[in-house]
């Protein structure tokens, strides 16, 4: 290649390095936000109906409430599967470290209850639909670490679309 050549194609070369680093800062952006301070999530299945729908829901949570241990009893949250780590659940806060949490074991055998002191470090989650959940009456308390974030708005469907309220069952 010559000298000549090579001056035509430096202009072309210096743009092709910008926009690759205007791409890299975007994609930098969105991981931060994503991991940080905001991301999407997919609700499925029956355990938090009737807040969201069976078929699914898109919605937005928020993680700095996690980071700054600002979550309060009532929340749904995004957790990290105690039972398979590859997985994410969305459950209702029930609990939080020292609250002692009464619960239904079986609503099929005449609404047994159990009481439970939440250990330091964990919280209690339990799913809306009592009678059929995978939740903290199952695989117990939750470590602290595990919650991903709080779910604060319903994207989709665009007839749910809104917040997601606090609430204590």
């Amino acid at each position: 290649m010559s000298l000549e050549n090579l001056k035509q194609l430096t202009p072309f070369i210096k743009e092709a390095f910008q926009q690759t680093l205007l791409v890299a800062k975007f994609l930098c952006g969105i991981h931060v936000t994503n991991s940080y301070i905001c991301t999407f999530a997919l609700t499925q299945g029956p355990s938090m109906l009737p807040t969201f729908n069976l078929t699914g829901d898109l919605v937005l949570a928020e993680r700095l409430s996690t980071r700054f241990e600002k979550m309060q009893r009532g929340d749904v949250v995004l957790v990290r599967s105690p039972e398979n780590p590859r997985k994410i659940v969305i459950k209702r806060l029930m609990g939080m470290g020292g609250d002692t949490v009464r619960y239904v074991v079986d609503h099929a055998n005449n609404g047994i209850e159990h009481t439970i002191v939440v250990p330091d470090g964990h919280v209690w989650i339990e799913g809306d639909n009592k009678f059929n959940t995978n939740d903290s009456r199952n695989f117990g308390p939750v470590p602290y670490g595990l919650v991903q974030g709080r779910v604060f708005w319903i994207v989709w469907p665009p007839e749910d679309f809104g917040s997601v309220g606090r609430e204590v069952q």
